[in-house]
């Protein structure tokens, strides 16, 4: 049965149809889903602010000049920018190495940390490197520590459980992490924007992402960044109402997207992560090393030959996406709240690929 047919029939709600039917069917029959790659359709062109960033913020990012990038929108969805792979060439290594090495160290927060002791998840990246290099393509081989990350948070920690942030679980965000996010935020015309939380979520051919909406930030007027590397996935973009059918359209290495206006507080899922279309084990904007010659100021660094074997490897079979949001407009603070600490039990690892579950209402992500 066609997507498009899906829609129509009565019982469950619209976007849940669909997000069962991009789960369940094989890759054949994925001719309903937008490629941004061959726009048409209701695909259309969007502009761009390329006076807010300069070329050489740009660069520093590890992004080619805005005036390069294209980007495009979906007719009925006001505030949905998708800008595919603007990064330059070797530098979306650097965002796979920071995920999987520097960001899930603490005093950040993952996953692992509701069932495990303190100490046994303090060196992830070191616990899992040697495991990883010398994994083979059998499913009976023991997990590495980094093959059971979930999910990471950054900056103000969300509270799985009272679905807010606040002011007292918070810990710095990373810098490098910021200045992308604000130079994508002015190209898209969001000049000012402060990156304050983040949400890193680890995805295997397994994953899925459940149907949500991200309200729990207290400025909604501020767009939602959604950075895609690895592996592809569809995703699922719906309404304001979950009667209202989802667009679905592919997310590849390196893409981009913005949720901002109307766009902000929609409907949401990953319902399916797939191979890369390039039908190699990773895609080739991943084989590209960086230029040696990086900018003054640059927050890109130089990944070793040893590290990036170990993120190449983790790659072959994962799909990694950070979400960075705005949670306070400037000047704003959080409401007094007696009797709470902030510090929430997240929602678990087996919890994670389960559309029901408090994660997926309430995205540890985002890509999306």
């Amino acid at each position: 049965m066609a997507a498009a047919a899906l829609t129509r029939e009565g019982g469950e709600d619209a976007f849940r149809r669909l997000f069962r039917f991009y789960r369940q069917r094989d890759a054949s029959d994925l001719r309903g889903v937008v490629d941004f790659s061959v726009p048409g359709g209701q695909v259309f062109r969007s502009q761009l602010s390329i006076s807010s960033v300069s070329d050489q913020d740009a660069y520093r990012a590890g992004l080619q000049p805005v005036s390069q990038w294209k980007a495009y929108g979906l007719n009925g969805y006001p505030g949905f920018i998708f800008i595919p792979n603007p990064f330059l060439p070797g530098c979306q290594r650097h965002w796979v190495k920071q995920c999987l090495k520097l960001y899930p160290e603490k005093p950040n927060v993952c996953n692992l940390d509701l069932h495990m002791a303190p100490e046994k998840t303090i060196d992830l990246w070191g616990q899992s490197k040697e495991q990883l290099r010398r994994k083979g393509s059998s499913k009976r081989e023991p997990r590495s520590l980094l093959e059971k990350l979930r999910w990471v948070t950054l900056g103000y920690h969300y509270n799985w459980d009272t679905k807010k942030y606040s002011a007292n679980h918070h810990t710095p965000f990373p810098s490098d992490l910021a200045f992308l996010s604000e130079q994508v935020a002015a190209a898209c015309g969001f000049r000012g924007f402060q990156a304050q939380a983040g949400i890193l979520n680890y995805y295997h051919f397994d994953s899925s992402l459940g149907i949500h909406v991200d309200e729990s930030e207290l400025d909604h007027s501020r767009p939602l960044l959604s950075f895609s590397f690895g592996q592809s996935s569809i995703f699922l973009l719906g309404g304001l109402k979950r009667e209202e059918a989802p667009t679905a359209m592919f997310m590849h290495s390196g893409d981009i997207m913005v949720m901002s206006g109307f766009s902000r507080l929609l409907y949401h899922a990953v319902p399916r992560v797939l191979p890369n279309p390039e039908g190699t084990a990773l895609p080739s904007c991943l084989d590209q090393a960086l230029s040696s010659d990086l900018p003054v100021g640059s927050v890109i660094e130089h990944s070793s030959d040893e590290d990036w074997q170990v993120c190449a490897k983790y790659l072959q079979s994962s799909r990694i996406n950070m979400t960075i949001r705005q949670v306070l407009a400037e000047g704003q603070k959080f409401p007094e709240e007696p009797g709470t600490n902030g510090e929430g039990q997240a929602p678990s690892e087996d919890s994670h690929h389960q559309e029901n579950s408090r994660a997926k209402r309430h995205k540890p992500n985002t890509d999306s």
